[in-house]
């Protein structure tokens, strides 16, 4: 069963490098620049963990790793409020001012105790918060809903990089 959610949270995470509407291919290190008003580009591809079968970071792992490039609660809250979220049946794609795009993944998330839900329905991403005593602030996602939330930071999320 894990190896079977790794290989939809993999797949999910390449729809990442499918073609931009404007005829540009996205690999897997490219920023993509949406026209949002501060200027933040967004990497057009999730990170992936290499020592988690989903490929997800708890908060503290990802903060020593990206924590320059991790994107605040603010960045997120301004690609919520600036762009176009498209729901493709497993992640949104989300279209700047300037028609660029990127997609995020509905990868789910990893609890505390590392089980594994959600994957193709939900999505969570790290922001670079901390929120209280053991706990930090997320975007999270269904369908229907795109807002920020605060967990535990054992939680096992995706990690989207800025700049």
């Amino acid at each position: 069963m894990k190896k079977l959610l790794y290989v939809i949270a993999a797949a999910l995470c390449l729809v990442a490098c499918e073609k931009n509407p404007d005829g540009g291919s996205s690999t897997k290190g490219d920023y993509v620049d949406l026209g949002l008003s501060s200027g933040t580009k967004w990497k057009s591809s999730n990170e992936m963990n290499p020592d988690d079968e989903s490929g997800f970071y708890d908060y503290d792992l990802a903060m020593s790793l990206f924590e320059k490039n991790m994107p605040t609660k603010e960045q997120w809250m301004e690609l919520v409020n600036e762009c176009n979220w498209t729901w493709t049946g497993m992640g949104y794609r989300v279209t700047g001012v300037n028609n660029n795009s990127i997609v995020l993944p509905a990868a789910g998330f990893r609890n505390c105790e590392g089980y594994v839900d959600y994957v193709g329905s939900k999505g969570f991403y790290w922001s670079s918060v901390p929120s209280g005593s053991g706990c930090a602030w997320y975007l999270g996602f269904t369908s229907g809903n795109v807002g920020m939330g605060d967990s535990d930071r054992c939680y096992g999320r995706s990690v989207r990089l800025v700049r």
